[in-house]
């Protein structure tokens, strides 16, 4: 208990007065919904650009597959199974299907599912009617009409109630990207109906998004979530913010255009040259939108197209990230905080972690996210020994807890970049242990060569403690041999060596890999396991041969 009391402590200290009085608020208010018919639907000046289309999510009329996990719904209870993920339940009530790939040949099929969802779940109840499913239920019916499907009288009065309902449950008491989602459902539905109330349900929005927009992205163009694949959902937003518009042939709201050119641009740099992104905090593949889907979007709105050609050295001051690209070489180093301190509930202990690509593969990974919710998978997936980074005395680097809360952060106190003749060098360090007994402070230099790099850890202190440098490997990556404290390995045919040096021993254990939610791939985990008094180092040195 004295733990719990502490971690909360830790927690709500760095909440907003504005959270903590909302959330407050929402569990002692009463509101009368308006259930009248809906205001009259606005003429559509202008055709749409094709928006995003996502994967397809319905298998049969009544069969659904959401993060990786297929289920059919039948009942009415199915809407809101309590034995039922609830991220699934999430996406169940988003239908984002109706805006998928080959929509238009289950448009039968979306009928029916509107017709249902409109009978089976009553105003206020359920996990339909929370704030964030309903903001991308509202987006995606509207997506779903202005593209040209048909909409019965009973749907639109039910759209109607759902953003009266919305307009009074925003999420003020979590902010973020749930905040900017009520804000962009708001938006739309202020264009798609006419008249005093839909104008004010527009002026709400407005004002939450010229707001969010100063906050959220911050000045080298990344999300202030530090998430790639948040990033990418609130960069979809942006554009269809932008399309929204256009349909409607309306002034945009001023500064969504204006983010998007250095959203791309950062977006780019933290992908991989398989073009996926890199999983850091919160992050898997087949939520948000790939990075060409974005751009092709953008093109498709007349948005300035990024060319965008790195350098050796890429740092992303504002958000903490550096990438580096050498002959065959792609890294993405993390040097950066966790994230906003009122919202860092899609962060991981990550820091000072890195990825890299050797011969265009993925060879050193984080482990990635598959499971949101509380549960000792979660805790793991976020902890530091997920990451390829260094833990002290299997403590976090940050203190996660719950589904997404932080106690005690790690705050990044040193960084340095260098671009030498032969080689680039990069020094981060943090004091995310400085909590323990001994005060140990992790610092990591990497120096990076056209054919290997090296890794430095310095962990000063006082005291004997428990040091492990962990590195996972990407699944494809297959192991050799194994020689004391030296490795083999084969990415993509050829062959990459990894070295440990200093006291300490080598070894290779069984891991998993989380590309996306509800899925988990075997991988090795390399472990450099030291224990003894700091000071210490660790020298991690990995070379490969370049083609001539």
């Amino acid at each position: 208990m004295i733990q719990k009391f502490k971690l909360t402590f830790n927690t709500v200290r760095y909440l907003k007065f504005s959270q903590i009085f909302n959330r407050l608020k929402r569990q002692y208010a009463n509101q009368t919904i308006n259930i009248s018919s809906a205001p009259s639907v606005s003429l559509i000046p202008r055709k749409p650009h094709s928006f995003v289309m996502g994967p397809i999510r319905m298998l049969a009329e009544n069969r659904f597959e959401f993060l990786n996990v297929t289920k059919d719904i039948i009942e009415i209870e199915d809407w809101n199974q309590p034995s039922q993920d609830k991220l699934w339940l999430y996406n169940l009530h988003y239908f984002d299907d109706l805006n998928s790939i080959n929509a238009n040949q289950r448009t039968n099929w979306h009928n029916s599912l509107i017709e249902r969802w409109v009978n089976d779940n009553p105003i206020g109840y359920g996990n339909g009617w929370e704030p964030y499913p309903s903001s991308l239920r509202i987006i995606n019916w509207i997506k779903w009409i202005v593209i040209g499907n048909s909409f019965e009288q009973k749907w639109l009065d039910s759209l109607a109630i759902q953003v009266r309902y919305l307009s009074h449950n925003l999420e003020t008491h979590l902010l973020g990207n749930h905040l900017f989602a009520n804000a962009k459902a708001l938006v739309f539905a202020g264009l798609f109906f006419n008249g005093k109330e839909s104008d004010r349900w527009y002026q709400i929005g407005l004002n939450i998004i010229e707001k969010e927009l100063l906050e959220q992205v911050l000045d080298d163009g990344g999300n202030f979530e530090l998430s790639p694949m948040y990033h990418s959902i609130f960069l979809e937003d942006l554009l269809d913010l932008v399309n929204i518009h256009h349909i409607y042939d309306t002034r945009l709201i001023s500064g969504v255009e204006d983010k998007i050119p250095s959203m791309l641009s950062w977006l780019k740099s933290m992908c991989h040259p398989d073009s996926g992104v890199s999983f850091f905090n919160d992050t898997a593949f087949g939520i948000a939108p790939s990075l060409k889907d974005l751009i092709d979007y953008s093109v498709r709105l007349n948005i300035k197209k990024i060319s965008k050609k790195f350098k050796p050295l890429e740092h992303l001051k504002d958000s903490g990230y550096i990438r580096i690209e050498k002959e065959n070489l792609v890294a993405i180093l993390d040097v950066a905080n966790i994230g906003p301190n009122y919202i860092p509930g899609h962060g991981h202990a990550d820091v000072l972690s890195f990825e890299m690509s050797i011969f265009g593969s993925r060879v050193i990974v984080n482990s990635g996210t598959s499971i949101y919710g509380e549960s000792t998978e979660r805790h793991k997936q976020r902890s530091t020994a997920a990451h390829s980074t260094v833990v002290v005395d299997g403590q976090n680097s940050s203190e996660v807890w719950g589904s997404f809360r932080v106690a005690r952060r790690a705050k990044v106190i040193y960084i340095k970049t260098k671009e030498n003749k032969n080689n680039t060098e990069v020094s981060a360090s943090h004091d995310g242990y400085k909590r323990l007994k001994g005060k140990p402070i992790h610092m990591r230099d990497w120096v990076f060569f056209d054919d290997k790099v090296i890794i430095k850890d310095s962990i000063t202190g006082d005291g004997i403690h428990k040091i492990m440098s962990i590195l996972p490997l990407h699944p494809d990556v297959s192991v050799i041999d194994f020689h004391e404290n030296s490795i083999r390995l084969s990415v993509n045919g050829k062959l990459v060596k990894v070295v440990f040096e200093g006291s300490g021993e080598l070894e290779i254990i069984a891991s998993k890999y989380f590309p996306e939610f509800g899925l988990s791939i075997d991988n090795k985990m390399l472990i450099f396991n030291y224990f003894g008094l700091l000071p210490h180092k660790i020298i991690t040195k990995i070379t490969w041969q370049n083609s001539k």
